[in-house]
């Protein structure tokens, strides 16, 4: 239901036509991923309502598993300025629900083919969304464990202040230690709620702080959309079978199901080709949030290793990013116009964001290429104010970013300063 919600609020909203049609510009995640035509676009996020609700009644469910996760994926590739954490987490969990038996009883499919009905699923099929959700917040909490959280209660202390509008609440939250409340609290609950979650005498108060963090979470951040709705639903799956049974029992249709008082349980595979899987997928799901450690510097500042890593709201960046293009032929200099190329959002997410800009450089450099006959010179301007600090250089504005031949290594970003 939260699948088919979030792709309905999508589309009632206007965002496929605002984000994937109008812009002239994308960020892709691959070199070559672009969106289809405005109709292609609308046919994609219909395919993925029609596979939500597939998915729902369990209705040709491989097929509808299949085709939401490679059409949502396809789109999250799209556009790096749309990257949320739980957008990534929607892949994973569609990834792996294809693979789990989740149509086997109460569904349509089960009940137009009786013979692959069964009470029973494999262990793992439950672990792994489990699992999965225990690295989100985990990862989540560990992050949160620096100085500027901790210590300086950033970026809370920027942040919080503009909630003054909000009924009760709104009064209160310019005050410092109201940052630090919610900046620990937060740190607190990420590392140690799905601890709770998994032990059967803290569940369901555990349960319950999942939907006071995140119903609160939402009135505050509205802007993170749909993570409060997608983590309260995730969470669920820590209950028992028996629970999840008795909830069923109390749906629709549920009774024209032969054997219906069978009890549903998991048991434990032994395959050892699933096993090697599994580990490797947890490997994976491991390095990435580490991954930045390979790298030099201040991570929110050069943000190598900061994607797919459950990193949730941890840093504010402001400032501005002007590109400037020279004509060594004609000896004419002009600041770029980015108007005429990216919308406001992408504006407002490139001019942070390294690999970004170097992505936008290489379109205009490519673009000036291919209509003068002879390259460009291109530089970034850019000032940025990590945390509410004093802001400060954020690029060597005097390299010819176009023409670096290993820009992924990021020398052209400045050496953070506290």
């Amino acid at each position: 239901c939260v699948l088919l919600y979030g792709t309905g609020r999508t589309g009632m909203k206007g965002w496929i036509k605002e984000l994937y049609v109008e812009p002239s510009f994308h960020f892709p995640f691959v070199e070559g991923i672009v969106p289809l035509p405005e109709l292609g676009m609308y046919l994609c996020f219909l395919l993925m309502a029609l596979s939500a609700i597939g998915i729902i009644i369990g209705g040709f469910y491989r097929t509808s598993t299949a085709s939401y996760f490679l059409i949502f994926t396809y789109i999250e590739l799209i556009d790096k300025t749309y990257y949320l954490n739980h957008y990534y987490l929607v892949s994973l969990l569609t990834f792996w629900l294809f693979f789990v038996p989740a149509n086997k009883w109460y569904s349509f499919d089960a009940y137009r083919k009786p013979k692959i009905a069964s009470y029973t699923c494999s262990n793992w099929h439950i672990l792994i969304f489990k699992v999965q959700v225990s690295i989100v917040y985990f990862f989540a909490g560990i992050a949160k464990i620096n100085q500027d959280w901790l210590l300086n209660a950033q970026p809370m202390a920027t942040w919080l202040p503009g909630k003054y509008e909000l009924p009760l609440i709104g009064k209160i939250m310019h005050f410092k230690a109201i940052a630090y409340v919610f900046s620990w609290m937060g740190c607190v609950y990420d590392v140690t709620i799905w601890i709770f979650l998994w032990m059967k005498k803290t569940r369901w108060l555990a349960y319950i702080a999942v939907i006071v963090f995140h119903v609160l979470t939402g009135i505050l951040f509205p802007r993170i959309g749909m993570f409060p709705i997608i983590m309260i639903s995730a969470t669920i799956i820590f209950f028992s079978a028996e629970w999840h049974q008795k909830i069923m029992q109390k749906l629709p249709l549920y009774s024209a199901f032969e054997g219906t008082n069978q009890k549903i349980h998991s048991q434990y595979s032994q395959n050892k080709l699933i096993s090697i899987i599994l580990g490797a997928y947890l490997i994976i799901q491991i390095y990435l949030p580490f991954r930045y450690l390979q790298y030099d510097g201040n991570l929110f500042w050069h943000e190598k290793g900061y994607r797919f890593s459950w990193r949730v709201m941890l840093m504010e960046k402001n400032g501005f990013t002007s590109i400037i293009v020279k004509d060594p032929i004609k000896n004419i200099q002009y600041e770029l116009n980015q108007d005429e190329y990216l919308t406001a959002f992408q504006q407002q997410q490139m001019k942070s964001q390294p690999d970004m800009i170097l992505q936008f450089v290489k379109h205009i450099g490519d673009e000036f290429t291919a209509k003068n006959g002879y390259a460009p010179t291109i530089h970034a301007q850019s000032r940025m104010s990590l945390n509410g600090r004093r802001s400060q250089e954020f690029t060597d504005q005097t390299l010819d970013l176009y023409a670096l031949e290993h820009p992924m290594e990021y020398r052209w970003i400045t050496e953070f300063k506290e």
